[in-house]
Parts: structure tokens; C-alpha cells; sequence
């Protein structure tokens, strides 16, 4: 199993672009907040990406940083000159024009855009990513390049299926964003991330993502990657960031939300599914997990979908 393929498939990632910047000096961008992760991509000059609480952050060419909380931000050559407010990112026009702004030659060209997350999580691969998340220009970085031209250019002539192409391509460009930030972290950085390339944690990430029904104990789980109870115990821990019992449960209960959502199973299999042997035990801790009973929560996630497929259909019969 992938784990991270499977985690990925199961929130609905997708984005989009949302601007196509050209800068001369001195320019300053004030983006606000938003319930999504923002991307800038700096393809020329260099700027710096000012965060509420004084910190700063200096992009040269070829950086690519991430706003994953949508924290509202500065992006500036020169802070002196007044901020050019970008108010309204949650609209994109059917074609993505070049917007000009401060000087009159161009000194800095920047492609923005945006990651969502349709169904989130406790404990997602958002969630995991540091406040802002920053990728220097590699020699295999070419795929950076690549991702973002191709998207430019299926972003610059309104055509059919022009969303879903851009969703896509959204996805795979953050797959390859995690990939590169999973290669830079050092031990004990990332969370269950990062610990999926432990040659022992690893292993057992992948055992409790096949069967996450199954009552594993720490003795077990650590007999079968090589290392003694409490060796496997600090090491899961230090590396993961919660005990293994902790991850279990999370695992279970995302499971478990997930079935509600996409089958008609009811409580009772859900529960014996994801290890436990009663309808009542298991909803306790369901609601203890998500706030709501699991009932509630299908009821809830199914409307919530229903409204989201409602909306996306009358976008396009508006276009």
C-alpha cells in the first residue's frame, strides 16, 4: 500500500492558479486570509514574503513557497511602497490574464495559485506541513518548471474541461511538493511523513494502514519490524510525534469517517471494520474523535458533498 497515495486520494486535493504577476520595482503585493494553502512561484528577480508577526522570508529566482494555512501575507520588493490590496482570491476568470503592477519595467515575474482540501481531517497532510513551506531550486527541479508552464498555458485560453485539467495538474504538483519537502527533513521532522522512510517505522506505518482492524500491540508491531517493545515504542513515538496507540485510533477513526461518507454500511460494520466489537464503544469514541456522533457526521459530510457537487454543476452551466 501507498499510504500516502491512499491519504491523498481520500482528502480530494485540488487548486488551481489564481494570478500570473508581472512586478517592477517598487511593488508590494497584501494577500488576506484564506481557508486554503496559497503557492507562490518566483520564475524571476527576487522578493520577500512578510508574515503577520514581524517574520520575514527572502525568495530569490526559482523559489516556491507555500502559505499552508492561508495566513495573510505581504509579498514586496520595497515595504515603503504602499501594499496593492489582492482582495478577492476565491475567483478565478475563465482566462488567467498577466497582471502588471508598481514599476515600468518588469522585474519579477510570479505565478500564484492555491491547494484546497475538500474533506480535511485531525492530523492530515496540511496539518503536517510547517506555517510556511519553502523549496529552493534543485538540479531535478525541472519538474517545478514543467508543472507550473503547463498550467499557465491551460490557464490562458478558456476551453472545455479547462477546471478539471487545472485540479489535476494541482495535484500532481503537490505530490511532487511533499516529495521534495519529505527528502529534506531530518529525523524526527514531518510527523508521519517523515517517518514513512524509517527503515523500522516505516514498515509498521504500512501494517497498521492494511489493518488498522487488527488489536496491534506494541510487541507485536515491533516483533515483526525488528525491534524490541520499547525500543519500537521511543522510536515510533520520537519519529511519528504520538505514541503508537494514539496513531491507531487516528487511523481507525479516519477509516472509519471515510465509510461513513462513501458507503451505506452501517454503524455497527463500520465499528467491527475498524476493530472494535461493539457499535456502542466505537461511537463514543467516534464522537470523542470528530464532535459528532457517527450518524450525525453522515448525515452532515453527505449534505456537505451534495452542496459542493450542486455548486460545481451550476458553475458550469453559468460558463
Amino acid at each position: 500500500m501507498d499510504i500516502l497515495a491512499e491519504v491523498l486520494d481520500r482528502i480530494r486535493l485540488g487548486g488551481t492558479l489564481l494570478f500570473h504577476f508581472e512586478l517592477g520595482h517598487p511593488w508590494n503585493l497584501a494577500l488576506p486570509a484564506r481557508p486554503y494553502a496559497l503557492f507562490h512561484y518566483l520564475s524571476r528577480g527576487s522578493a520577500i514574503l512578510a508574515l503577520e508577526g514581524g517574520q520575514e522570508l527572502p525568495m530569490a529566482e526559482g523559489d516556491f513557497v507555500v502559505v499552508t494555512r492561508g495566513a495573510p501575507h505581504l509579498l514586496y520588493s520595497d515595504r515603503r511602497q504602499k501594499p496593492l490590496p489582492i482582495p478577492d482570491l476565491g475567483r478565478l476568470p475563465g482566462r488567467l490574464g498577466v497582471v502588471r503592477h508598481g514599476g515600468a519595467q518588469p522585474h519579477a515575474t510570479m505565478i500564484c495559485g492555491n491547494f484546497t482540501v475538500a474533506q480535511p481531517a485531525r492530523g492530515s497532510v496540511l496539518e503536517l506541513l510547517p506555517p510556511v513551506l519553502l523549496l529552493k531550486p534543485t538540479e531535478d527541479g525541472g519538474w517545478l518548471e514543467a508543472i507550473l508552464r503547463r498550467m499557465v498555458n491551460e490557464s490562458a485560453v478558456e476551453r472545455p474541461g479547462q477546471g478539471v485539467a487545472l485540479s489535476r495538474l494541482t495535484e500532481v504538483l503537490f505530490v511532487e511538493v511533499l516529495r521534495s519537502w519529505i527528502k529534506s527533513l531530518a529525523p524526527g521532522e514531518g510527523g508521519w511523513l517523515g517517518a514513512m522512510a524509517d527503515p523500522h517505522i516505516g514498515p509498521a506505518l504500512q501494517r497498521i494502514h492494511e489493518r488498522p482492524d487488527r488489536p496491534w500491540t506494541l510487541g507485536e508491531l515491533g516483533q515483526s519490524v525488528g525491534l524490541g517493545r520499547s525500543a519500537f515504542s521511543d522510536r515510533f513515538t520520537k519519529l511519528v510525534g504520538q505514541s503508537m496507540y494514539r496513531y491507531l485510533i487516528a487511523r481507525r477513526m479516519a477509516e472509519a469517517a471515510f465509510l461513513l461518507e462513501t458507503s451505506d454500511e452501517g454503524v455497527a460494520r463500520i465499528a467491527s471494520r475498524v476493530g472494535y466489537e461493539t457499535a456502542a464503544a466505537f461511537s463514543k469514541l467516534f464522537h470523542r474523535h470528530h464532535g459528532l456522533s457517527p450518524g450525525r457526521y453522515r448525515t452532515l459530510r453527505r449534505a456537505d458533498g451534495g452542496r459542493r457537487q450542486a455548486d460545481a454543476l451550476e458553475a458550469e452551466v453559468a460558463e
